[in-house]
Protein backbone atom coordinates (compact mmCIF):
# COMPACT_ATOMS: atom_id res chain seq x y z
CA UNK A 1 0.00 0.00 0.00
CA UNK A 2 1.35 3.41 -0.97
CA UNK A 3 2.09 5.58 2.09
CA UNK A 4 -0.26 8.52 2.50
CA UNK A 5 1.27 11.89 1.64
CA UNK A 6 1.45 14.81 4.03
CA UNK A 7 -0.89 17.67 3.11
CA UNK A 8 -0.67 21.41 3.61
CA UNK A 9 -4.06 23.12 3.33
CA UNK A 10 -3.92 26.79 2.30
CA UNK A 11 -6.87 29.07 3.05
CA UNK A 12 -6.53 32.68 1.86
CA UNK A 13 -9.03 34.89 3.69
CA UNK A 14 -10.07 38.43 4.56
CA UNK A 15 -13.00 39.24 6.85
CA UNK A 16 -14.49 35.75 6.80
CA UNK A 17 -15.91 35.50 10.33
CA UNK A 18 -19.14 34.13 8.89
CA UNK A 19 -17.48 31.10 7.32
CA UNK A 20 -13.97 30.50 8.67
CA UNK A 21 -15.02 28.63 11.81
CA UNK A 22 -17.11 26.18 9.80
CA UNK A 23 -14.26 25.54 7.37
CA UNK A 24 -11.82 24.78 10.18
CA UNK A 25 -14.44 22.45 11.71
CA UNK A 26 -14.67 20.70 8.33
CA UNK A 27 -10.90 20.20 8.24
CA UNK A 28 -10.72 19.00 11.85
CA UNK A 29 -13.34 16.38 10.97
CA UNK A 30 -11.51 14.97 7.93
CA UNK A 31 -11.05 11.21 7.72
CA UNK A 32 -7.48 11.75 6.45
CA UNK A 33 -4.81 10.95 9.10
CA UNK A 34 -4.67 13.99 11.36
CA UNK A 35 -0.90 13.82 11.83
CA UNK A 36 -0.41 14.32 8.07
CA UNK A 37 -2.39 17.57 7.86
CA UNK A 38 -1.27 21.14 8.47
CA UNK A 39 -3.57 24.11 7.91
CA UNK A 40 -2.28 27.58 7.03
CA UNK A 41 -4.89 30.33 7.19
CA UNK A 42 -3.33 33.26 5.33
CA UNK A 43 -5.11 36.40 6.46
CA UNK A 44 -4.97 39.74 4.67
CA UNK A 45 -5.54 41.87 7.78
CA UNK A 46 -9.14 41.08 8.69
CA UNK A 47 -10.95 43.76 10.71
CA UNK A 48 -13.74 41.44 11.93
CA UNK A 49 -13.44 38.36 14.19
CA UNK A 50 -11.69 36.17 11.61
CA UNK A 51 -8.25 36.39 13.20
CA UNK A 52 -9.62 35.80 16.71
CA UNK A 53 -11.45 32.67 15.53
CA UNK A 54 -8.33 31.29 13.82
CA UNK A 55 -6.19 32.15 16.87
CA UNK A 56 -8.52 30.06 19.05
CA UNK A 57 -7.98 27.08 16.78
CA UNK A 58 -4.23 27.74 16.72
CA UNK A 59 -4.07 27.60 20.53
CA UNK A 60 -5.93 24.31 20.85
CA UNK A 61 -4.59 22.43 17.80
CA UNK A 62 -0.98 22.79 16.67
CA UNK A 63 -1.91 21.82 13.09
CA UNK A 64 -3.62 25.19 12.57
CA UNK A 65 -1.49 28.27 11.92
CA UNK A 66 -2.35 31.90 11.23
CA UNK A 67 -0.11 33.51 8.60
CA UNK A 68 -0.09 37.27 7.95
CA UNK A 69 -0.52 38.49 4.38
CA UNK A 70 0.48 42.18 4.37
CA UNK A 71 -0.24 42.47 0.63
CA UNK A 72 -3.86 41.38 1.31
CA UNK A 73 -4.55 39.80 -2.09
CA UNK A 74 -5.14 36.13 -2.93
CA UNK A 75 -2.09 35.40 -5.15
CA UNK A 76 0.22 36.83 -2.49
CA UNK A 77 -1.53 34.69 0.13
CA UNK A 78 -1.12 31.54 -1.96
CA UNK A 79 2.57 32.16 -2.57
CA UNK A 80 3.17 32.89 1.11
CA UNK A 81 1.41 29.63 1.96
CA UNK A 82 3.38 27.58 -0.57
CA UNK A 83 6.67 28.92 0.79
CA UNK A 84 5.65 28.22 4.39
CA UNK A 85 4.06 24.81 3.75
CA UNK A 86 5.78 21.57 4.76
CA UNK A 87 3.40 19.11 3.07
CA UNK A 88 4.13 16.90 0.08
CA UNK A 89 0.78 17.98 -1.37
CA UNK A 90 -0.66 21.49 -1.47
CA UNK A 91 -4.46 21.76 -1.23
CA UNK A 92 -6.16 25.13 -1.68
CA UNK A 93 -9.51 25.69 0.01
CA UNK A 94 -11.83 28.63 -0.55
CA UNK A 95 -13.22 30.55 2.40
CA UNK A 96 -16.82 30.62 1.11
CA UNK A 97 -17.27 26.87 1.02
CA UNK A 98 -17.98 23.74 3.06
CA UNK A 99 -16.20 20.41 2.70
CA UNK A 100 -17.29 16.81 3.43
CA UNK A 101 -15.22 14.58 5.78
CA UNK A 102 -13.66 12.57 2.92
CA UNK A 103 -12.65 15.62 0.87
CA UNK A 104 -8.87 15.42 1.47
CA UNK A 105 -8.81 11.62 1.25
CA UNK A 106 -10.45 11.60 -2.16
CA UNK A 107 -8.22 14.37 -3.50
CA UNK A 108 -5.07 12.54 -2.36
CA UNK A 109 -6.29 9.23 -3.79
CA UNK A 110 -7.20 10.88 -7.09
CA UNK A 111 -3.84 12.58 -7.41
CA UNK A 112 -1.78 9.52 -6.49
CA UNK A 113 -3.71 7.09 -8.71
CA UNK A 114 -3.84 9.18 -11.89
CA UNK A 115 -0.46 10.89 -12.11
CA UNK A 116 -2.24 14.22 -12.65
CA UNK A 117 -0.53 17.48 -11.72
CA UNK A 118 -3.72 18.92 -10.23
CA UNK A 119 -7.04 17.40 -9.23
CA UNK A 120 -10.18 19.06 -7.97
CA UNK A 121 -13.83 18.39 -7.45
CA UNK A 122 -17.25 19.64 -8.42
CA UNK A 123 -18.26 22.88 -6.74
CA UNK A 124 -21.91 22.63 -5.72
CA UNK A 125 -23.34 26.14 -5.58
CA UNK A 126 -25.69 26.73 -2.66
CA UNK A 127 -27.64 29.81 -1.53
CA UNK A 128 -26.56 31.71 1.57
CA UNK A 129 -30.18 31.84 2.72
CA UNK A 130 -33.60 30.45 1.76
CA UNK A 131 -34.75 33.80 0.34
CA UNK A 132 -36.07 33.43 -3.24
CA UNK A 133 -33.42 35.83 -4.60
CA UNK A 134 -30.58 33.89 -2.98
CA UNK A 135 -31.97 30.61 -4.34
CA UNK A 136 -32.36 32.10 -7.83
CA UNK A 137 -28.77 33.41 -7.91
CA UNK A 138 -27.34 30.08 -6.71
CA UNK A 139 -29.31 28.26 -9.42
CA UNK A 140 -27.97 30.62 -12.11
CA UNK A 141 -24.40 29.83 -11.07
CA UNK A 142 -24.88 26.12 -11.61
CA UNK A 143 -26.80 26.40 -14.92
CA UNK A 144 -25.06 26.06 -18.33
CA UNK A 145 -26.74 29.26 -19.55
CA UNK A 146 -25.24 31.05 -16.58
CA UNK A 147 -21.71 29.62 -16.48
CA UNK A 148 -21.27 28.04 -19.92
CA UNK A 149 -19.10 24.93 -20.11
CA UNK A 150 -17.54 25.47 -16.69
CA UNK A 151 -17.64 21.78 -15.84
CA UNK A 152 -16.66 22.17 -12.20
CA UNK A 153 -19.91 24.07 -11.69
CA UNK A 154 -22.30 21.99 -13.79
CA UNK A 155 -20.76 18.62 -12.92
CA UNK A 156 -19.35 15.53 -14.69
CA UNK A 157 -20.14 11.81 -14.40
CA UNK A 158 -16.56 10.48 -14.75
CA UNK A 159 -13.01 11.77 -14.18
CA UNK A 160 -12.55 14.39 -16.88
CA UNK A 161 -9.50 16.25 -18.17
CA UNK A 162 -10.12 19.99 -17.94
CA UNK A 163 -8.14 23.23 -18.15
CA UNK A 164 -8.87 24.31 -14.57
CA UNK A 165 -10.51 23.13 -11.36
CA UNK A 166 -11.64 25.09 -8.31
CA UNK A 167 -9.14 25.31 -5.45
CA UNK A 168 -7.00 22.30 -6.44
CA UNK A 169 -4.67 19.66 -5.01
CA UNK A 170 -1.10 19.82 -6.35
CA UNK A 171 2.10 17.83 -5.77
CA UNK A 172 4.54 20.25 -4.21
CA UNK A 173 6.97 19.80 -7.10
CA UNK A 174 4.53 21.46 -9.52
CA UNK A 175 5.49 24.85 -8.11
CA UNK A 176 9.16 24.16 -8.68
CA UNK A 177 8.45 23.27 -12.31
CA UNK A 178 5.86 25.89 -13.25
CA UNK A 179 6.60 28.67 -10.76
CA UNK A 180 4.25 30.35 -8.32
CA UNK A 181 1.00 32.24 -8.81
CA UNK A 182 1.29 35.48 -10.78
CA UNK A 183 0.96 38.22 -8.15
CA UNK A 184 -0.03 40.78 -10.78
CA UNK A 185 -3.32 38.93 -11.23
CA UNK A 186 -5.62 39.94 -8.40
CA UNK A 187 -8.20 37.63 -10.00
CA UNK A 188 -7.84 34.64 -12.32
CA UNK A 189 -4.46 33.74 -10.79
CA UNK A 190 -5.59 30.11 -10.36
CA UNK A 191 -6.98 29.90 -13.90
CA UNK A 192 -3.77 31.32 -15.35
CA UNK A 193 -1.60 28.96 -13.29
CA UNK A 194 -3.66 25.93 -14.30
CA UNK A 195 -3.48 27.00 -17.95
CA UNK A 196 0.30 27.09 -17.60
CA UNK A 197 0.17 23.44 -16.60
CA UNK A 198 -2.47 22.52 -19.19
CA UNK A 199 -0.75 24.29 -22.09
CA UNK A 200 2.49 22.47 -21.27
CA UNK A 201 0.79 19.09 -21.51
CA UNK A 202 0.21 18.51 -17.81
CA UNK A 203 -2.93 16.66 -16.78
CA UNK A 204 -5.62 18.41 -14.71
CA UNK A 205 -8.52 16.21 -13.63
CA UNK A 206 -12.02 17.02 -12.40
CA UNK A 207 -13.20 14.21 -10.13
CA UNK A 208 -16.98 13.66 -9.95
CA UNK A 209 -16.93 12.00 -6.53
CA UNK A 210 -15.09 14.93 -4.93
CA UNK A 211 -17.48 17.70 -4.04
CA UNK A 212 -17.53 20.86 -1.98
CA UNK A 213 -20.30 23.38 -1.43
CA UNK A 214 -19.77 27.02 -2.42
CA UNK A 215 -22.07 29.67 -0.94
CA UNK A 216 -23.07 32.14 -3.64
CA UNK A 217 -23.63 35.85 -3.22
CA UNK A 218 -27.24 36.58 -2.35
CA UNK A 219 -28.06 39.97 -3.90
CA UNK A 220 -28.04 41.20 -7.50
CA UNK A 221 -25.81 44.09 -6.47
CA UNK A 222 -23.17 41.76 -5.03
CA UNK A 223 -23.51 39.46 -8.06
CA UNK A 224 -23.06 42.43 -10.43
CA UNK A 225 -20.03 43.79 -8.57
CA UNK A 226 -18.27 40.43 -8.40
CA UNK A 227 -18.98 39.53 -12.02
CA UNK A 228 -18.00 42.99 -13.29
CA UNK A 229 -14.60 42.51 -11.65
CA UNK A 230 -14.34 39.00 -13.12
CA UNK A 231 -14.99 40.39 -16.59
CA UNK A 232 -12.56 43.26 -16.07
CA UNK A 233 -9.81 40.86 -15.03
CA UNK A 234 -10.33 38.75 -18.15
CA UNK A 235 -8.85 41.60 -20.18
CA UNK A 236 -6.27 42.54 -17.56
CA UNK A 237 -5.12 38.92 -17.36
CA UNK A 238 -4.71 38.70 -21.14
CA UNK A 239 -2.84 42.01 -21.13
CA UNK A 240 -0.49 41.22 -18.25
CA UNK A 241 0.35 37.69 -19.42
CA UNK A 242 0.34 38.73 -23.11
CA UNK A 243 -1.40 35.43 -23.89
CA UNK A 244 -5.06 34.85 -24.71
CA UNK A 245 -4.32 31.21 -23.91
CA UNK A 246 -4.10 32.19 -20.23
CA UNK A 247 -7.90 31.97 -20.31
CA UNK A 248 -10.59 30.03 -22.19
CA UNK A 249 -13.09 31.00 -24.86
CA UNK A 250 -15.98 31.00 -22.36
CA UNK A 251 -14.38 33.93 -20.53
CA UNK A 252 -14.86 36.15 -23.59
CA UNK A 253 -18.45 35.18 -24.50
CA UNK A 254 -20.15 37.86 -22.31
CA UNK A 255 -18.06 40.55 -24.05
CA UNK A 256 -19.38 39.26 -27.37
CA UNK A 257 -22.92 39.53 -25.98
CA UNK A 258 -22.38 43.19 -25.08
CA UNK A 259 -20.96 43.89 -28.54
CA UNK A 260 -24.01 42.22 -30.08
CA UNK A 261 -26.39 44.42 -28.06
CA UNK A 262 -24.56 47.55 -29.18
CA UNK A 263 -24.62 46.40 -32.80
CA UNK A 264 -28.29 45.41 -32.58
CA UNK A 265 -29.17 48.89 -31.30
CA UNK A 266 -27.44 50.45 -34.31
CA UNK A 267 -28.89 48.02 -36.84
CA UNK A 268 -32.43 48.39 -35.49
CA UNK A 269 -32.70 51.68 -37.38
CA UNK A 270 -32.50 49.70 -40.62
CA UNK A 271 -34.50 46.62 -39.74
CA UNK A 272 -35.48 45.90 -36.19
CA UNK A 273 -36.51 42.27 -36.59
CA UNK A 274 -33.25 40.99 -38.07
CA UNK A 275 -31.26 42.93 -35.48
CA UNK A 276 -33.34 41.92 -32.48
CA UNK A 277 -34.16 38.31 -33.40
CA UNK A 278 -31.14 36.94 -31.44
CA UNK A 279 -32.16 39.04 -28.43
CA UNK A 280 -35.71 37.67 -28.63
CA UNK A 281 -34.24 34.16 -28.75
CA UNK A 282 -32.03 34.99 -25.75
CA UNK A 283 -35.03 36.18 -23.73
CA UNK A 284 -36.97 33.07 -24.69
CA UNK A 285 -34.15 30.69 -23.73
CA UNK A 286 -33.40 32.43 -20.43
CA UNK A 287 -37.13 32.60 -19.68
CA UNK A 288 -37.50 28.87 -20.29
CA UNK A 289 -34.44 28.17 -18.13
CA UNK A 290 -35.81 30.42 -15.37
CA UNK A 291 -39.13 28.56 -15.49
CA UNK A 292 -37.36 25.21 -15.05
CA UNK A 293 -35.29 26.63 -12.20
CA UNK A 294 -38.43 27.89 -10.44
CA UNK A 295 -40.11 24.52 -10.99
CA UNK A 296 -37.18 22.66 -9.40
CA UNK A 297 -37.04 25.15 -6.53
CA UNK A 298 -40.79 24.82 -5.99
CA UNK A 299 -41.28 28.59 -5.83
CA UNK A 300 -43.07 30.84 -8.31
CA UNK A 301 -41.18 33.82 -6.86
CA UNK A 302 -37.91 32.36 -8.12
CA UNK A 303 -39.05 32.59 -11.77
CA UNK A 304 -38.90 36.38 -12.32
CA UNK A 305 -35.79 36.64 -10.17
CA UNK A 306 -33.95 33.97 -12.16
CA UNK A 307 -35.10 35.48 -15.47
CA UNK A 308 -33.81 38.89 -14.42
CA UNK A 309 -30.66 37.30 -13.03
CA UNK A 310 -29.40 35.93 -16.35
CA UNK A 311 -28.86 39.38 -17.93
CA UNK A 312 -27.40 40.66 -14.66
CA UNK A 313 -24.88 37.82 -14.80
CA UNK A 314 -24.04 38.23 -18.48
CA UNK A 315 -24.09 42.03 -18.75
CA UNK A 316 -22.00 42.64 -15.64
CA UNK A 317 -19.29 40.30 -16.89
CA UNK A 318 -19.41 41.66 -20.43
CA UNK A 319 -19.36 45.31 -19.34
CA UNK A 320 -16.45 44.54 -17.03
CA UNK A 321 -14.53 43.18 -20.03
CA UNK A 322 -15.53 46.27 -22.03
CA UNK A 323 -14.13 48.44 -19.24
CA UNK A 324 -10.92 46.41 -19.50
CA UNK A 325 -10.73 47.08 -23.24
CA UNK A 326 -11.30 50.79 -22.62
CA UNK A 327 -8.44 50.85 -20.11
CA UNK A 328 -6.23 49.10 -22.65
CA UNK A 329 -7.21 51.53 -25.41
CA UNK A 330 -6.53 54.57 -23.20
CA UNK A 331 -3.14 53.17 -22.28
CA UNK A 332 -2.19 52.68 -25.93
CA UNK A 333 -3.42 56.17 -26.86
CA UNK A 334 -1.37 57.74 -24.06
CA UNK A 335 1.75 55.75 -25.01
CA UNK A 336 1.36 56.40 -28.76
CA UNK A 337 4.25 58.62 -29.92
CA UNK A 338 3.33 61.98 -31.47
CA UNK A 339 4.98 62.62 -34.80
CA UNK A 340 6.77 65.85 -35.50
CA UNK A 341 4.45 68.44 -37.00
CA UNK A 342 1.30 66.97 -35.41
Amino acid sequence: MTPRASISVLIPCLNEERFIGGILENIAGQTYPAELIEVLVIDGGSSDQTRAIVAQWERRDKRFKLVDNPDRYVPHALNLGIRAASGELIVIMGAHAAYPPDYLSKLEEGLQSTGALNVGGVCLTAPRSEAPKARAIAALLRHPLGVGNSLFRIGVDRPTEVDTVPFGCYPRGVFGTYGLFDERLLRNQDIEFNKRIYNSGGKILLLPDVQCTYFARDTFRALWQNNFQNGLWVIRTAKLTRRLSSLSLRHFVPLGFVFYLALAALCSFFGWFAALAPLILYLFLTGAAAFRIAWREGSALVFPLAWAGFPVLHLSYGLGSLQGLWELAKEKIIKKPIRAGQ
